[in-house]
């Protein structure tokens, strides 16, 4: 028989019931039982939406990752110069890692453990926001902002030239009072890299 709390149960609703599951219990101790007891639910309720824990997880991971990627899919796609929506969406990327960082360190952390072992999940993560900087590469090259290149390869170069300041390994290091000269550093390089010559 189908409780009431089954008939209301959603995706969105279990994961966010997962996050402040794994907010309390840590990703090593949360389970899908934690999950399905404080939703009021049965874990065969929570399985028909997400067939296992590892499911779960990697939702879990993805929509933390969307949080990040969708807003600077509207930074990409903006119609102005390519070199100062790159900075833009440059710094958009390190700043909003950092306040989450900043602003909920525990839950900062879990992520990134969760994210860690969510392999195919942050590939794909790290796609788009590759594919993001193409984009703007692209429009570059196009207006003639940036010199002829291989975009995709660009893209995906810019993206790990960038990691020490969004990447959560490096969230250690950003508290280093040195770290907004060395970012100003990189994407100066980087731009002027980009852009063409004469």
């Amino acid at each position: 028989m189908t409780s009431r709390s089954d008939t209301v149960l959603t995706p969105e609703r279990i994961l966010d019931t997962a996050e402040e599951v794994l907010r309390r219990f840590g990703p090593a101790k949360a389970t899908v039982l934690d999950v399905a007891r404080s939703l009021g639910v049965s874990h065969g309720s929570v399985y028909r939406h997400f067939p296992s824990k590892t499911a779960l997880r990697d939702a879990v991971a993805e929509r933390w990752l969307a949080r990040v990627s969708t807003p600077l899919a509207a930074i990409a796609a903006e119609d102005s110069p390519a070199p100062e929506r790159l900075r833009q969406w440059l710094a958009q990327l390190g700043a909003e890692k950092r306040r989450m960082a900043r602003e909920d360190p525990e839950l900062f952390d879990t992520f990134h453990t969760i994210a860690t072992q969510a392999r195919e999940v942050v590939a794909e993560h790290l796609r788009i926001l590759a594919a993001q900087i193409t984009q703007i590469i692209e429009s570059g090259v196009a207006r003639k902002e940036f010199a002829p290149t291989d975009t995709a390869v660009a893209g995906r170069a810019v993206l790990q030239a960038t990691a020490r300041f969004h990447h959560p390994a490096h969230a250690v290091e950003w508290s280093d009072p040195s770290i907004d000269a060395d970012y100003d550093a990189v994407v100066e390089l980087v731009l002027r890299g980009l852009q063409a010559c004469g």
